[in-house]
């Protein structure tokens, strides 16, 4: 039986994007179990895999683990992303919180109706530049170090990084008025595990698309 974490989810984004991410920030190889159809989500619910009935779920450590942000709590831990005290912790917990709200916005713009799409495209705008982006920006610039919290690597720097390239997808100038961003975004990303992730051929995920949605909402509906 193989050591490595099997993540099951569909072969997509959503909310264990931000999981895989941090596993490969930590180095740590993975597997993953693809949902196809609604009978693969049936099964786990049946077998009692599921503690609430959803996923995504990660077998890890004779665990299998629900809840999006427990996961990557745990992970974050294990692989000394998390600070080194509480109050870092506390910092790091803060900055990821906001980070998941603007995400939750982006990886949701797909499912908007037809007649919602530019209505949504102008609240991530609005949110990222006027909320968000500039609480980053502010940080950066005032800690005067390489990461978000403390000097040192952690759960916070990856969240932020993947948030960045999202919002970047949908305008790629979007950091123009950002240089501390744009100069985080550069340093991150050459992180040799972040920057292996990067690479085609990864287990990064590529945008949801509308042509994806009916294939997700036969799964999960």
């Amino acid at each position: 039986m193989s050591g490595k974490p099997k993540l099951h989810y569909f072969n997509g984004r959503g909310r264990m994007e931000s999981i895989r991410w941090l596993l490969a920030a930590a180095g740590v190889e993975f597997e993953e179990c693809f949902l196809e159809t609604k009978d693969d989500l049936t099964k786990l619910q049946k077998d009692g895999s599921l503690l609430f009935q959803q996923v995504p779920m990660v077998e890890i450590d004779g665990m299998k683990m629900v809840q999006s942000r427990a996961i990557g709590n745990y992970i974050a831990t294990k692989y000394n992303l998390y600070g080194n005290d509480l109050k870092e912790r506390a910092l790091i917990d803060m900055y990821v919180e906001a980070v998941i709200d603007l995400n939750e916005l982006l990886m949701t713009h797909a499912f908007q109706p037809a007649d919602k799409k530019a209505q949504h495209f102008a609240t991530i705008m609005d949110k990222a530049t006027n909320r968000y982006f500039p609480v980053y920006e502010k940080v950066l610039k005032d800690h005067g170090q390489d990461f978000l919290v403390g000097n040192r690597f952690s759960k916070a720097d990856v969240q932020l990084l993947e948030t960045l390239l999202m919002a970047e997808e949908c305008k790629p100038d979007i950091l123009a008025k950002f240089p501390f961003l744009q100069s985080f975004k550069a340093r991150i990303s050459n992180i040799p595990t972040i920057k292996k992730f990067l690479q085609p051929g990864s287990q990064r995920k590529p945008p949801l698309h509308e042509k994806d949605v009916p294939k997700l909402m036969k799964i999960f509906h």
